[in-house]
């Protein structure tokens, strides 16, 4: 499936797509990148509740100092309805944007996400997080699993992905893109 354009217009399809196909391809993982929580709970309406499904937001303090952009109220709703939760620095970020932003240059890790964006800000998303949850033991090793990104709120793009670990991240397949925009 490919959206005409990025964006959260995109979300109810994309969580449909993935849902679908994670149940047909007996995926039992499903990955979304949600900040706030909509786009997990929008895709626990849609029925990923028969999946194990695992919400990676941005890191406190993505927005600015201190700020988790998750209310603690929809991270203890989301949790009570079975998901799990990562909330952590991102692989293809952290420590080498901040050497950037003050010293100058550019960083393997941002070169890397440079590059996924070529095929869409939502594929970088969804290598990243897949990566996030296998690193933190969210998911297993070896399988399989559905994740969902975006570009900037909600979702647009879908893939079966064989997740690495970072320190493997060579290993990482994309096995399938469901879903993603033409333009971003």
């Amino acid at each position: 499936m490919i959206w005409e354009k990025a964006g959260s217009q995109n979300t109810d399809a994309t969580l449909d797509t993935a849902i679908k196909r994670a149940t047909r391809e007996e995926i039992p993982w499903l990955v979304v990148a949600s900040n706030t929580g909509r786009t997990v709970r929008k895709a626990l309406e849609l029925g990923a509740d028969q999946l194990s499904v695992v919400c990676v937001t941005h890191h406190v303090g993505f927005r600015g100092p201190g700020i988790d952009e998750m209310p603690e109220t929809e991270r203890r709703h989301l949790m009570e309805r079975g998901v799990k939760i990562l909330t952590t620095t991102h692989v293809l970020a952290g420590v080498d944007r901040s050497v950037r932003t003050k010293f100058g240059g550019i960083y393997p890790p941002e070169i890397m996400a440079s590059a996924l964006r070529m095929l869409g800000q939502g594929v970088k998303v969804c290598v990243e997080i897949s990566i996030m949850a296998l690193d933190a033991g969210l998911v297993p090793y070896g399988e399989r699993i559905v994740a969902v990104g975006g570009t900037s709120s909600g979702a647009d793009t879908a893939a079966i992905i064989l997740p690495a670990h970072s320190n493997s991240i060579f290993d990482l397949k994309v096995e399938e893109i469901l879903c993603k925009p033409r333009t971003w």
